[in-house]
């Protein structure tokens, strides 16, 4: 057969596949675990490590010899997650700190994926569970700030994935619960100040912004953030003023220009 009788190579957006879930084909999950991150491999696959006696008709005929090209764009190991969730919350909370690190680690980085891909609402469902695994941690004194710097990741990856979802309240609470853990972390306050803006609270969006400025003075994107918000607070105070104008300008009377209807009889009596 000359011509692929399966691609996705055309698509925009490759499809995130589980291995044992989405792809099943024996020799593909040999053949996967095999390669590196960027790789491009070729494999052919007898078939009993394909489609065996059966094939996968009308495409593929019985005991076919197949090959594939496969491109590893990247990957994700999800093994040790997978195991945590399947636990009780009581053996969960009798995992060791290390693995339940690793395990929020690999929530995030799925969530990071599918911001990538523009998923956000699946980003965040992502986010959310990294989130509700480290704050349920209880660790040591030496131990918390390893904590607390995952919990910062997650936090910053949360405000601005809610910011994406048009939630800006929820940016600005994910933000400060950063700044909670980080007082000067310039980019959870450039994201306070992104959401106080939607919100058009424009003095705190200020005070935000004037601060990551002070951490970051020459990040572009935070000296755009208080040029934008210098020109919707001119355009705030234009439409403030023309609708004082509106509101106190002087009235005409409603009788103004017409006559007594009396003094017009007269006229025609006359």
């Amino acid at each position: 057969m000359d011509r692929p009788f399966d691609t996705n190579c055309f698509r925009r957006n490759p499809k995130l596949m589980k291995l044992g879930e989405d792809i099943t084909l024996p020799g593909m999950e040999v053949g996967l675990l095999t390669m590196k991150k960027g790789e491009l491999a070729r494999f052919l696959f007898k078939p009993n490590y394909a489609f065996g006696a059966l094939g996968c008709p009308p495409l593929i005929p019985p005991d076919a010899t197949v090959l594939f090209e496969v491109e590893l764009l990247d990957f994700l190991d999800s093994a040790e997650s997978d195991q945590f969730f399947d636990l009780t919350p009581e053996q969960q909370d009798r995992f060791p700190l290390q693995k339940v690190l690793k395990v929020a680690e690999t929530e995030r980085e799925f969530g990071n994926y599918l911001f990538r891909q523009k998923h956000y609402m699946d980003a965040r469902v992502r986010y959310k569970r990294a989130s509700s695994i480290l704050q349920r941690v209880s660790a040591k004194e030496a131990e918390q700030v390893k904590v607390d710097a995952a919990k910062l990741l997650v936090f910053l990856n949360l405000s601005f994935v809610c910011l994406k979802l048009d939630r800006p309240a929820r940016a600005l609470a994910y933000g400060e619960k950063a700044l909670e853990l980080d007082e000067k972390n310039a980019k959870a306050l450039f994201r306070c100040g992104q959401a106080c803006l939607s919100l058009t609270e424009y003095e705190r969006a200020r005070d935000f912004l004037v601060k990551a400025q002070k951490e970051q003075p020459f990040n572009h994107d935070i000296n755009n953030e208080l040029k934008k918000l210098a020109s919707c607070y001119r355009d705030y105070v234009v439409k403030e003023k023309e609708m004082c104008s509106r509101m106190f300008a002087p009235r005409s009377s409603p009788s103004a220009g017409v006559k007594d209807p009396a003094m017009q009889k007269k006229g025609t009596d006359l």
